[in-house]
This record gives structure tokens, sequence and C-alpha cells, in this order.
């Protein structure tokens, strides 16, 4: 499901899961306790968080194992994607994203908990969870909220577009572009001018630019995911999601 490779003082999180790494309960749960092995490991500097499918970095919740989980069940699971979300957004150590492939809803989200983006061109990036018909969760809202320029915000929450290339790096959804055959090595050189700074100081800096927005996502997580819970199990929605899983699993 996940591979976990050192090289040097980088340490290389592979995503690499049936469905194109489709986000189920055991994908989060292998994603916590990986990050807890990577912050743990006084050798490794910089983590690289990647896909083992060429063209597919993640499309999201994998809705075919979800689509039977009744409401709290559901509930248990977006509480530990949550808390995945907080584990790698709070990672003390650098953590840069090598997107390959498409990464739409969940997969730009585990995107977004990154320190740097690089996508490959012709890559789709977005949340297109109102397209869906829930809303993004309270943790992804704010996560967003620090991550994009206050002006790319309707076209990425609120109209739910996928974006590629030069818009991705407009929307913030992306820091930097490269060729796909080339995308691993420039990651990578990007990883390791991280790695190179003072652990102590980085993770000093780190913690303060993101401490506010973990604080505010582990406050309220639990209290308004209520909202979506009712948007998931809506009759509408869940058409929506049944006719989507019935036309995948045709093919």
């Amino acid at each position: 499901m996940i591979r976990i490779d050192r090289r040097g003082r980088i340490g290389i999180l592979t995503l690499d899961k049936p469905r194109g790494n489709a986000i189920d309960p055991p994908l989060v749960e292998a994603l916590i306790d990986a990050a807890r092995e990577l912050r743990d490991d006084s050798e490794v500097r910089g983590v690289l968080l990647a896909s083992a499918h060429p063209k597919l970095f993640s499309p999201g919740l994998d809705l075919v194992s979800l689509v039977e989980f009744d409401r709290p069940a559901m509930e248990r699971f977006m509480l530990r994607f949550a808390e995945m979300a907080w584990a790698l957004y709070a990672l003390p150590k650098p953590l840069v994203a090598a997107v390959s492939g498409h990464a739409i809803a969940g997969g730009c989200i585990l995107a977004l908990t990154a320190d740097w983006r690089l996508l490959a061109r012709g890559a789709q990036i977005g949340l297109n969870e109102v397209k869906v018909g829930v809303p993004l969760p309270w943790s992804v809202a704010v996560l967003l909220k620090a991550s994009a320029p206050p002006q790319a915000l309707s076209r990425v929450a609120l109209l739910g577009r996928n974006f590629a290339d030069e818009e991705a790096l407009a929307a913030g959804l992306a820091d930097e572009l490269a060729a796909g055959d080339g995308l691993r090595a420039a990651s990578l050189a990007r990883l390791e001018e991280f790695a190179e700074k003072d652990p102590v100081a980085f993770a000093g800096i780190k913690s303060y630019l993101r401490e506010a927005t973990l604080a505010s996502m582990r406050a309220e997580e639990a209290a308004r995911l209520g909202v979506w819970l009712d948007a998931w199990f809506s009759e509408a929605t869940q058409t929506r999601i049944r006719a989507t899983v019935s036309a995948f699993t045709k093919k």
C-alpha cells in the first residue's frame, strides 16, 4: 500500500495502492504510521511523497469501499482522515510532493500538506468536492486557505475546477512544474535544498508558520463534521456517488 525507502538523509514515501491510490481506511492508517515513523527517524532530514503510478497521484476517496459505510463508520473514517492530514502537515521535516499524475480531491489534499509541490506537466490537480455534492471538510478548507491565494479560492473550492501547468501555479496548488520524466530528479533536488538547512531552525520556523492553521483544524474538525456528513448521506449525493461507482466497476 505504501513503501518507505531511505536514500541517504532522504525518506521516500511512495503510495502504491490498487485503484490508483484511492484513499480508504487502511491507506489512512498507513500514512499516519508512516508520518510518525519518518518524524521519529533522526537519520531522515527530508521526506518525498510520491506515487508508484506514473499517471495518477491519487483520485481521492475510494468510493468503491466507502459507499457502503453507514454514518457512524463514515464519521470515524473522516476523523482519521483529518488526523492523517494533520500528521503530514505538522511533520517537522521538509515534505516535498512529487505529483506525477492527476491529484483530485483527496489526492490534492495529500499534496497540500507538503512544503513544496512539484506537478508533472499535463497532470490535473484540484478539489472537486462541490461537484460531488459535499463541502470541503473543515480541515481541508482551512488548509486550502493557508495554501492558496485569496483570489483563487472561488475557482478552486466553489467552482471545483481542476488545474494543470501554469494555471495550477497561479491557483497555489503547485509550486513548480517539471516534465514527467524529470519530475523525480527535480523533486529530489528541491528536497535536498530544504534538507540542507539546520533541522532545528527549519522545524521551528515551520511550526511557527503552521501552528495557527493546525490549531484551527484540530479545534473544530469534529464539531463541523456533521455538515459534511449530512451532505454525503443526502439522496442527491448518494445517487451521484453510486452512479460513479457503478460506472467504475463496469470498466
